[in-house]
Formats: structure tokens, C-alpha cells, sequence
């Protein structure tokens, strides 16, 4: 069993005042605050205080409600369901690809995976507000923090240095999705004016400068030397390779030289975990409910797992981030008690062209193929109940990695690893494709991870370089940002079932390489100018 306990956290920022349930481990396990309780402006006196305003940051990526998995959601307006932060980030980053479908007739939901969106989507709004809710608690944090005094508490300098690795993190996903986007930090006050929105090439500036800030001080834990669940310079690393991966789209620049760089540091801190401990692969056993086991400092010591988003079927439970990737995945004649649960939701598909990519001896392709379900999608809607259309990924699991039952059937165990050691990898791999690192090396790396699958060496070109990220990062929450790199997210070089809204898929505007800024927030804040297209 995990080491996490609950407790009450309360929300920072005066626009975004909550108190909810949360989890942490090690030094943020804390005793209960009453959230019947005002906190003061001197909130931070005291270091029980201190540690539990720390661990609402990190409980917003697990959770979205303060009561239970959806009631009393922490932001107005926002579904405390659906709009769970890696939830919401899924379906921004997969559902809108050739990856995966969603059979629900949900409000917005078709048009996601349509690519026929608008300024008022309400999935869309939800990964929006949750990822500024985020970074208003880091920098309501940061900001009490360095105005506070705590004579004596160690921690204090490393607790602000993992609050900057969180916002960091809620960046990197706003640059990413949205592009220009309002921008604040610790120096600007709460509620008072809108915040100013700063370009896409600024914000990569001060991303890259805020990273290298932490890498190069001594406040956050070296790469694997921190709790698990909680950030080091691993963390921020993949942040920074993330940046100069994608620099050529966000800034206009090329920095793959740089990415590689990054990566081959990252690689020699994070091997892959390739020795299985149980009856499953050992790819497979980094997405079951034990899968906490496969990082630094564990019985296993398993180093992959940079940074992971903990679920925990009894203390942290939600209706997003693995739960949405366990439940919705399983329907129809599929046998939910071997995946660990008690029934499914039967909403998440695979598409027939992203199946097809995979070798038949491939340990991640770990689809049901049931003789119910077609592999090619000709329809999103659901018709009765018998939700026909694409396999379905078995990818994510709440069983341990002996077989063994998990804590609870009603929610996951599993923890969803945001990063991983394979993913530098392959980025390294595609920075000596592009030609800026040694393509001996990158050969190498790509064979490993190949390796791992039980499936045989292929050359170093990007284009199979996209199609193994997909194969080896599918449902991770990675591959709306790389087709985007690699022109084909909105183009006609490569097609998926609806794409554009017709089966046999079509190209669409590049406008929808980027998200819109919210009808709403223009609409609050006259310092904001729409995203081109909209």
C-alpha cells in the first residue's frame, strides 16, 4: 500500500478559494486542518500549515473536488467529473488524435476528436481553467511563503522550489495548448487587475530561464532523491527537454541540439525497466496499480518513472486522470474483475489507423480485440449499447503486477507516469534523426525501447520515430503535441477515422493546432487577444 494519507488543504488565491481532500506522502502527511476555518493572511505561522498548503498544489493534478470524487468542485463552473485536470488533459491530447474516440454524446465531446471546436467548448474550458487554477495555488504559495517566517523549518526553501517545478509543469501544458496566454506570477497581486498575456516566444523564455534557475540551485531534490509523487530536478529536466523538443513550434527556433543534450542526461539518471517481476511485461507493469514500485527508491528500484500523478482507490479517487483511462476503456463482453474494477463506462476507443501500427509480437499492443468490436471506427456516436467501434487499449490496469488484487474495484490504484525514462529516449532518437545528435546513440535508444516490446530493430527516420512514440507513449498525454511537430496533426499527410468530421478523415485549418483562449476569459479580461482563426 501507498503511503499516503488525506487531510484538508484550503486554496490560495482570493479568485479560487477552496478547501479539499488530498493526499501526499512522506513529509506532507500532516494532520487534519478544519476547513471550517479561516485562514488568516499569516496562514503560513506555523509548519503544519506550510506543508499542507504545498500539498493542495500537488492534489490538484489527482483531484477536482473537495468532497468525494466530483461534489464540491474546486473551481465554479467546471464539472468536478470531467474536468479533472489529467483528465481533461486526455482528452486535449489524445481524443483530439488518431489515438482515441469516445462513443459519449457529452456536450463539445465529438467535436474534440472532430477537430471542429470552438471559443465555448466546455471540455476545452475545463483543461483552461484547471490549468490556471494551478497556477494561481503555486503562486499563492510562493508568494506567502517568501513573505512568511518560520524560524527554523528547513524545508521551507525546498517546498517553494517544488511549488515552482508544479507551475512550471500547469506552463508547459498553457504553451502548449493555447499558445499566448495570461501570465502571472508570485510578484503579481491577487484580484486586481487581469493578468497580462505574454507571447508563446516569451513564455519559452521564461520557462527555460525558470528551469535552468532550479537545475542549477541546490532547493530541489537532485533527479530521484525526492518522495515519490513529488518533484525533482528530473522532473524539470523533462520540462526543459520538452521546451527545446518543441522550440522549432513554440519559439521559431530549432533547439534539438539542446533537447538531446537534456536527454542523454536524463537517460543516464532514468534506465529503462526492463526486467518483469510478475506475470505481465515489464512495460506493462508501469501502468498497474502497483506501479509506484518501478522508480528510485523503491524495493525494485526501478528508475523509470521521473514524475507520477498518484491515484489511490481509497484515499484519492476521482473521476479522471487513470480512472477515466481504466473504467473507459472497459465495456461490452470484456472482463472488468481482470482488470481490477468493478464495471466499466464503455466511452474510449482506439482507432483502426492507430491500431494498425503495431507488430503482432508488439508487448504493447494490448488491445481487446473481441469478436464484438471492429477494428476501424465508422461511427463516433454510441448505438444501443453495443458500442461496436475500435479496440480497446488494456494499457492501464488496477492489479498489482503479481496478479494480486489492488486496494478497492470502485477506484484505481494506478498512478499515471507523466514522465518516463523511455520518453527521452525516443526524443533523444528524433533529435539525431533531425540530424543534431549522434545517430549511433540514437539508433541505440530506439532499439531499446523496441527491445523491451519484443519487437526488432528499424532504421532512425522520423518517420518511424512518430509511429513508435505512438506506440510507446499512446494514452500518455504526448501525441497531439508530437503529430503537431511533426506536421500532421491538422494536415493531409496523415489521416485518421474523423478527423475533420468525416470518416475516412480529411485535413483541417491549422487554426486548430492551437486551442482558443476561453470566450469567457476574453470576455473578463480586455488584456487578452484571441488565438488566430477564432
Amino acid at each position: 500500500m501507498k503511503n499516503i494519507i488525506r487531510f484538508t488543504a484550503v486554496a490560495l488565491a482570493a479568485t479560487m478559494l477552496a478547501s479539499a481532500a488530498t493526499s501526499c506522502v512522506g513529509d506532507l502527511d500532516v494532520k487534519p486542518i478544519d476547513p471550517n476555518i479561516e485562514l488568516p493572511e499569516d496562514v503560513l505561522n506555523s509548519q503544519e500549515a506550510f506543508t499542507a498548503l504545498l500539498a493542495k498544489c500537488y492534489q490538484g493534478l489527482s483531484c477536482s473536488a473537495s468532497s468525494g470524487p466530483s461534489s464540491d468542485p474546486d473551481i465554479e463552473g467546471v464539472d468536478g467529473g470531467y474536468g479533472q485536470y489529467m483528465r481533461a488533459l486526455f482528452n486535449m491530447e489524445e481524443l483530439s488524435t488518431d489515438v482515441a474516440t469516445c462513443c459519449w454524446n457529452d456536450g463539445g465531446l465529438f467535436d474534440i476528436h472532430n477537430l471542429n471546436w470552438n471559443a465555448s467548448n466546455e471540455f476545452i474550458l475545463s483543461m483552461y481553467y484547471r490549468i490556471f487554477f494551478q497556477i494561481s495555488l503555486c503562486n499563492e504559495f510562493i508568494r506567502r511563503s517568501n513573505a512568511s517566517d518560520i524560524s527554523g523549518y528547513s524545508l521551507k526553501n525546498a517546498y517553494i522550489a517544488e511549488a515552482r517545478a508544479l507551475r512550471l509543469f500547469s506552463y508547459y501544458h498553457a504553451i502548449d495548448l493555447f499558445g499566448n496566454v495570461p501570465f502571472a506570477t508570485e510578484h503579481q497581486s491577487v484580484g486586481s487587475t487581469g493578468a497580462e498575456q505574454i507571447s508563446r516566444a516569451d513564455l519559452f523564455d521564461w520557462m527555460e530561464n525558470e528551469c535552468n534557475d532550479l537545475l542549477g540551485g541546490s532547493d530541489l531534490a537532485e533527479p530521484g532523491k525526492n518522495e515519490y509523487g513529488r518533484c525533482d530536478k528530473g522532473m524539470v529536466q523533462m520540462i526543459l527537454a520538452k521546451l527545446y523538443l518543441n522550440a522549432e513550434v513554440w519559439k521559431g527556433t530549432a533547439m534539438y541540439d539542446k533537447a538531446a543534450a537534456v536527454c542523454e542526461k536524463i537517460i543516464s539518471e532514468y534506465p529503462l525497466h526492463t526486467k518483469s517481476a510478475g506475470k505481465y511485461s515489464a512495460w506493462q507493469e508501469l501502468f498497474m496499480a502497483d506501479n509506484h514500485l518501478w522508480t528510485a527508491n523503491t524495493t525494485y528500484n526501478g528508475d523509470e518513472i521521473i514524475f507520477a500523478v498518484e491515484q489511490d482507490g481509497i484515499l484519492v479517487q476521482s473521476y479522471g486522470a487513470t480512472n477515466y483511462l481504466v473504467f473507459g476503456c472497459t465495456g461490452g463482453k470484456m472482463d472488468a474483475a481482470a482488470i481490477g474494477i468493478s464495471t466499466g463506462w464503455g466511452g474510449l476507443s482506439l482507432t483502426g489507423a492507430f491500431t494498425s501500427k503495431f507488430e503482432d509480437a508488439d508487448l504493447r499492443a494490448t488491445f481487446y480485440r473481441g469478436e464484438e468490436f471492429d477494428q476501424y471506427v465508422d461511427a463516433l456516436r454510441r448505438e444501443s449499447d453495443s458500442w461496436s467501434n475500435g479496440w480497446k487499449s488494456m494499457k492501464f490496469l488496477n492489479v498489482n503486477h503479481d496478479g494480486g488484487k489492488a486496494q478497492a474495484d470502485g477506484f484505481v490504484d494506478t498512478d499515471w507516469p507523466v514522465f518516463r525514462g523511455a520518453d527521452a529516449y525516443l526524443m533523444y532518437a528524433e533529435c539525431a534523426a533531425r540530424g543534431a545528435a549522434d545517430k549511433t546513440k540514437g539508433q541505440q535508444y530506439l532499439d531499446a525501447v523496441r527491445a523491451r516490446a519484443g519487437v526488432g530493430s528499424i532504421a532512425l527516420t522520423l518517420d518511424n520515430i512518430i509511429d513508435e512514440r505512438g506506440r510507446e507513449l499512446y494514452y500518455e498525454g504526448f501525441r497531439r503535441q508530437d503529430l503537431i511537430r511533426f506536421g500532421l496533426f491538422t494536415s493531409d499527410k496523415y489521416l485518421w477515422e474523423f478527423k475533420g468530421g468525416v470518416q475516412a478523415g480529411k485535413a483541417v485549418d491549422d487554426r486548430f493546432n492551437l486551442y482558443p483562449i476561453m470566450s469567457s476569459d476574453l470576455n473578463a479580461n480586455g488584456n487578452l487577444k484571441q488565438n488566430p482563426g477564432y
